[in-house]
């Protein structure tokens, strides 16, 4: 049996089962993260229009908020693994649909345009919103005991930022030397064994306290009135929420990429990996002294030094400078990340853990794609440095109201 001690960094890795799954994330995320930069990359380039970005994000937002709290009941009563099997399904499927698209002649090119794009990114988006919850949850079904939750939740976000890193870089380049076509083809050669780690995790029975009989409405709302019951939860999944909603840039970067800075897709690979850099270095030093003293003040600082950030990125006109801030403001993330994923696992029972990360999904994952729409709304009007940096300003007043307002989490002490 692994060691449960605190003091060792690699506790979590020692479980086989756990080691599958975090293989099985690390492929998915390289994956969507490679097509993530193609699509934005290749819509931008069909169309030339900043909205056209944030069309992106709200195509996939708006079907993942919708499915979101079903999906959350649905973790909690079924087998969170086989929703993850018949989800990775979805999309390799939608990856393959890119895939042909990406061969299409010239003609369908001039009577579609991207809607074929978005209609895929829409159905993935669905995929996407039962994966969520059925991640959170099913993560503890491998531990032996809550004293790996610390190790195993650090290891997850660092494995998950380390394939944020990879991703962007090998999008952008493989964009640029092997076009769209064989950058799908690459996200399909990830996405698969992605499946097949998935499909092979073995873990312990879910909490027989699933099987109390409820309608279904009491059982959606259950997760809801958890939330909205615990000041601290709440408050941190709120500041998340908005600090995201308004803070990110990363809908805009193929626009201070392709015209501001002037990198090209090169560029933009290395645009999007600075963040996950940064954060992937502050998950490795987590793993091995994770925040336990003063977790409040050190997320309100976090998220305050991350809206700092923006507005000197969005100001910047130095690629090295830019690299720099991104890296910066992934590092500050993660710090956010930590402390609201340690807080939201251990502070939740198993029951609902799928329900209650549906919620933290509503509130925080699709506020990206949220955030990118209005990003890209606002940069269409106003301009891309103009949306970033009015990004930054609200996320520090936000920092500030949630500062006075929330005492409970000024306090927390993990």
């Amino acid at each position: 049996m692994p060691s449960n001690s605190l003091s060792d960094p690699y506790a979590a890795l020692k479980i086989p089962a756990f080691r599958i799954f975090i293989v099985g994330r690390f492929c998915s995320t390289l994956a969507l993260q490679i097509q993530a930069v193609a699509v934005g990359w290749q819509v931008y380039d069909l169309t030339k229009d900043p909205l056209s970005l944030g069309l992106l994000g709200l195509a996939e937002a708006i079907p993942s908020i919708a499915v979101s709290l079903y999906a959350g009941y649905l973790a909690d009563v079924v087998s969170r693994k086989k929703i993850l099997v018949v989800c990775y399904l979805i999309l390799i499927f939608c990856t393959a649909t890119l895939f042909a698209y990406s061969f299409n002649p010239q003609n369908l090119i001039n009577s579609f345009g991207a809607l074929p794009i978005y209609l895929v990114i829409f159905i993935s988006g669905i995929a996407r919103g039962f994966t969520r919850p059925a991640v959170f949850s099913l993560m503890p079904q491998m531990l032996p005991s809550k004293s790996f939750y610390h190790n195993a939740i650090s290891w997850n976000i660092t494995v998950w930022q380390a394939g944020s890193v990879a991703g962007p870089a090998i999008g952008g380049l493989f964009y640029s030397f092997f076009g769209v076509s064989m950058t799908f083809a690459a996200v399909l050669f990830l996405i698969i064994p992605a499946f097949f780690c998935f499909s092979q995790i073995t873990v312990q029975a879910q909490s027989p306290e699933i099987l109390k009989q409820s309608s279904i409405k009491d059982e959606l709302l259950t997760g809801i009135r958890f939330v909205f019951s615990n000041q601290i939860i709440l408050s941190a999944i709120a500041l998340d929420l908005f600090a995201v909603l308004f803070g990110g840039a990363t809908a805009l970067l193929p626009i201070f990429a392709s015209d501001i800075l002037q990198t090209g897709a090169q560029g933009l690979g290395f645009l999007r990996a600075a963040p996950a850099i940064g954060s992937i270095l502050i998950g490795f030093y987590l793993t091995r002294n994770p925040i336990k003293k003063n977790a409040g003040k050190k997320m309100l600082t976090a998220v305050a030094g991350f809206g700092v950030c923006m507005i000197l990125f969005g100001l910047s006109t130095n690629f090295y400078f830019s690299l720099l801030l991104l890296f910066l403001s992934g590092a500050f993330d993660s710090v956010s990340v930590f402390v609201r994923h340690t807080l939201v696992q251990t502070l939740t029972p198993d029951y609902l853990k799928g329900r209650v990360s549906s919620v933290n999904s509503v509130f925080t994952d699709s506020s990206n794609e949220i955030g990118a729409f209005e990003s890209g709304l606002t940069a269409s009007y106003a301009g891309a440095v103009a949306s970033v940096v009015f990004g930054g300003i609200m996320t520090l007043l936000i920092v500030g109201f949630t500062g006075c307002k929330a005492r409970k989490l000024r306090d927390l002490q993990l």
